[in-house]
């Protein structure tokens, strides 16, 4: 997708969240996929109105992506001649706040690609083959190791930021908008048509992210993945403008047709953009948040010799609101020096010593950010800027994509075993699978016709499904019938 900047409107009255949570159950009922039309609908009244004014032939669209990849490869160029001359990270000033990035993307992540699901309904049709395709590919075909999701998933619950639900409202709306699309493709094929559009060319936020994820230890692949699948000489950019060129109406009215189509395409400015997950990090303010959440569960589980400040810390955390001073307190008691080292500190002991008497309280998320602001001084000489987007984009996207991958020295450096699919460890969890797997090949060896076989797979391709054990066969076996 282009690079973003997130654009004001004011979105319809509903509960974005609660109705993305709805959506990502594996049975969604038909009342769910129309409140979600009725959104979607009342979200594209609301947006901004303005037409990107998209290529209108393959000669032109040839050119547009050919400025696009020329314009991206130019300013990531220039991103790294500026990392080489000693500039600092442009993104993540530290692995806490490239973590909360990734916990600020999951819910559009952990959907990636469902705004295709709803045509494989149309495996039949000729027409929808490039973005059947596609969507079988954001399935890795099946595979694991190359299931969008199964990595995703697996990178955050690898660094403890599988704790996303409570995220604010605007982090759902992206993933809405895929789930909305997702289940209503006959009421907004124009629109999944645009919004696909928009959404498969390459940013330059994707190939700066993977580059700083794998600075900071963090495995890219995710990332990295997307700048190879993406590109628009074979990739899904490609296929995106081949799905547009074959739908387009022949008879009907294409003007009409194409409006809806460039509706879609600015879906993808709507909600919580990459930039603004990253630039609205506070160290600080994070480490705060996860104590005070903490409190309600230790406010009583601490003995009464057990003082900070003369105060006890049941005390202490009995309001949350105290948090902040309880921190000043055990910095001047001795717990921690904000800028030494955090290992050498008697507070991280508690986590990792011998004897840690608070073993297992933080996530590894929560660590990182505890980490981090240990090791920041109270007030820096110096801090790692992070660029402010300061160009408005809603109507004139900024080019994108290729392809410097980061360096391979700093790929070995990062965390392994994030790709492979995860089956349970114990044997009854894999007599589970098992089970599983045979009871869908039987059911599909007893379906009365091909269609009802069919059927069968795209119930387990759901965006809640297709990254399980089942849904991973399930891909495996229509993407051979599909070919």
């Amino acid at each position: 997708m282009f690079e973003q900047v997130a654009t004001p409107f004011s979105a319809p009255t509903a509960s974005v969240r609660q109705m993305y949570l709805s959506l990502s159950e594996r049975d969604v009922g038909q009342a769910a996929a129309q409140q979600a039309a009725n959104w979607l609908r009342a979200t594209l009244d609301a947006a901004p109105h303005a037409m990107p004014q998209l290529p209108q032939g393959a000669e032109q669209f040839t050119a547009w992506s050919a400025a696009h990849t020329e314009a991206v490869g130019e300013q990531y160029k220039q991103y790294l001649a500026e990392r080489k001359g000693g500039a600092p990270r442009r993104y993540f000033t530290n692995k806490a706040h490239a973590l909360y990035f990734l916990k600020g993307v999951a819910p559009t992540k952990l959907v990636d690609g469902a705004w295709l699901f709803g045509l494989l309904q149309y495996w039949e049709q000729g027409a929808m083959r490039p973005l059947i395709t596609t969507y079988l590919e954001e399935l890795g075909n099946g595979v694991p190791e190359k299931n969008h999701v199964v990595i995703f998933q697996q990178l955050i619950d690898a660094h403890g930021c599988a704790q996303w639900q409570g995220l604010p409202e605007e982090h759902f709306l992206q993933g809405l908008i895929q789930l909305a699309l997702a289940y209503n493709p006959e009421q907004f094929l124009p629109e999944l048509i645009g919004y696909n559009l928009g959404y498969e060319q390459l940013p330059l936020h994707l190939l700066i992210t993977s580059y700083e994820l794998n600075e900071l230890g963090i495995d890219p692949y995710y990332f990295t993945l997307h700048v190879t699948v993406d590109n628009a000489d074979s990739g899904h950019a490609r296929k995106a403008w081949e799905a547009l060129t074959k739908l387009t109406p022949q008879v009907g009215d294409a003007d009409a047709f194409m409006r809806r189509v460039e509706a879609g395409y600015l879906l993808n400015d709507l909600g919580a953009s990459t930039q603004t997950v990253i630039h609205s990090f506070d160290l600080h303010a994070e480490l705060v948040g996860i104590l005070r959440s903490k409190s309600a569960a230790g406010k009583n589980m601490h003995s009464d010799y057990c003082k900070v400040g003369g105060r006890m810390i049941n005390d202490w955390l009995s309001d949350p609101d105290q948090v902040p001073a309880l921190l000043v307190a055990l910095e001047k008691q001795g717990w921690f020096t904000r800028g030494a080292a955090p290992q050498e500190s008697r507070f991280w002991g508690l986590l990792h010593g011998d004897h840690a008497q608070m073993f297992g309280v933080f996530s590894a998320y929560e660590e990182q950010v505890l980490h981090d602001w240990m090791a920041t001084p109270a007030q820096p000489l110096a801090t790692a800027p992070v660029a402010r987007v300061a160009t408005h984009r809603a109507l004139q996207r900024a080019a994108g994509a290729l392809l410097d991958a980061p360096p391979r020295r700093i790929r070995e450096s990062a965390e392994r075993g994030l790709i492979r699919h995860r089956f349970p460890d114990d044997e009854h969890g894999w007599e589970a699978i098992a089970c599983d797997l045979r009871l869908l090949e039987a059911k599909l060896a007893a379906a009365d016709s091909k269609e009802e076989a069919i059927s069968m797979l795209i119930a387990l391709m759901s965006p809640a499904s297709h990254h399980t054990s089942a849904g991973l066969m399930a891909t495996r076996i229509f993407s051979k019938l599909f070919a």
